[in-house]
């Protein structure tokens, strides 16, 4: 499976890789810098009207960049960091633009991702950056030093390489080791280096203890509240279904049948002909029966789990899915159920919006997380803003604490992964 959702974290794997992740996090905290000074002039202007045009898009950049941290860190490192607040859109007006610009700034969220833009930056990066500064001095000292420290001795330059002076060739072929152990050095403990780093930007990024336990109340009265109205509009369907479908098809079934008790002597054809569509009738009403359990539950999700339900659904649509899932093991059936349905609204977004015809769905558990990674290759412009789709996945994702992340830039493609906690 070609999986972005949990890369190595432990073993040589993890190790090689870290110099190169250090350097992205380095990369990701001069971006910090930059625009934490933009953020503070944008935020600055606010009295003076421009900043409420300039002050929305700059926060904008920096909320995407904390969200990227967040997810580097529990990729990377296996530390998972609060997700933030999903802010609102900007209003249309001069009032409703100074009114967000209020909320955000007085919103604890906000100072969080600030604090953590001007820190990051300076403990952030040296963290990050250790690892790879480690590989290159060791590389200069094992593959470089044996050739320069000549005519650097006979400039009259100081050549030193950790505690030894290099102005001998035997001192030379002494950096060598030294160079080597201190690439080991490097790649060794670069992967503890990221965890420190992802610990740091838990820290920063994290809301304190009664901060958490507000956000979390908050978040259980609202996820209560979904899925009470979601069960309450699944049982309305149910209902309209039933009256409209399979008891309306029954009661006409009744009806032909005491049609057909009463000709059945003065006119055994005509009976025979009714009794011959009532069992045309109950073949449909039966099929509208199992249509209706299947959008409940489907029986293939009951009896052979998520991934060949999953599947199944893939066949019976229009595009062409590739399907990767590895599960050792079956999961709840609420939590089986909340993400097949899941999979199934995104793979019909992406059918009727995104003019995709291929599409991959990647399913994994990892670290007590179900993680589902939606792609296609569509149009892309996927807005979690825009829409009921999207949305109605995020509600449903929420009962379970389940979260819900969407990269869809204009001409695609478009990549949605869920994450969903689901114990051991």
């Amino acid at each position: 499976m070609n999986d972005i959702l949990a890369p190595a974290r432990t073993g040589w794997p993890a190790r090689l890789a870290a110099p190169g992740r250090g350097v992205l996090l380095v990369g990701l905290a001069l971006a910090e810098s930059v625009l934490a000074c933009v953020v503070a002039a944008s935020a600055m202007l606010i009295p003076l009207g421009i900043g409420l045009y300039l002050f929305p898009p700059s926060m904008a950049g920096l909320t995407g960049l904390a969200e990227r941290a967040r997810r580097y860190a529990g990729q990377w490192s296996g530390v998972a960091v609060s997700p933030g607040r999903t802010r609102p859109a900007v209003p249309a007006g001069l009032l409703g633009r100074a009114r967000w610009c209020w909320r955000t700034l007085t919103d604890r969220e906000f100072w969080y991702e600030y604090r953590w833009s001007l820190a990051d930056p300076i403990v952030g990066a040296l963290i990050a950056g250790t690892p790879f500064s480690l590989v290159v001095y060791g590389i200069f000292g094992a593959l470089v030093q044996p050739f320069v420290w000549r005519p650097i001795d006979q400039a009259g330059g100081s050549n030193w390489y950790t505690m030894v002076h290099v102005n001998t060739g035997p001192r030379a072929l002494l950096a060598v080791p030294i160079g080597v152990a201190v690439t080991v050095l490097g790649f060794y403990c670069g992967p503890w280096l990221l965890r420190v780093h992802a610990r740091l930007t838990r820290a920063l990024l994290s809301p304190d203890r009664t901060e958490e336990l507000t956000r979390r109340v908050e978040q259980l009265v609202d996820t209560r509240a979904a899925a009470v109205d979601s069960s309450a509009a699944e049982l309305r369907r149910i209902e309209r279904d039933l009256h409209d479908g399979a008891q309306a098809r029954l009661v006409a079934m009744g009806m032909s049948l005491s049609n057909a008790e009463r000709l059945i002597e003065r006119d055994p054809e005509t009976a025979r002909a009714l009794v011959a569509e009532v069992r045309q009738s109950s073949s449909k009403a039966l099929q509208e029966l199992r249509d209706l359990v299947r959008g409940i539950h489907p029986p293939v999700l009951a009896d052979r789990g998520l991934p060949d339900a999953v599947r199944a659904l893939a066949l019976d649509g229009p595009l062409d899915v590739e399907i990767d899932a590895r599960l050792a093991h079956r999961l709840p059936a609420p939590l089986e159920s909340a993400a097949y349905f899941a999979v199934s609204e995104l793979l019909a977004n992406t059918a009727k919006h995104s003019e995709a015809d291929r599409a991959a769905v990647d399913i994994a558990l990892r670290n007590g997380l179900l993680y589902i990674r939606v792609r296609d290759d569509g149009c892309g412009g996927a807005d979690l803003s825009r829409g009921t789709g999207l949305r109605g996945v995020e509600r449903r994702l929420a009962a379970f604490d389940g979260t819900l992340r969407v990269d869809s830039p204009a001409g695609g493609p478009t990549v949605i992964e869920l994450a969903i906690p689901c114990g051991s």
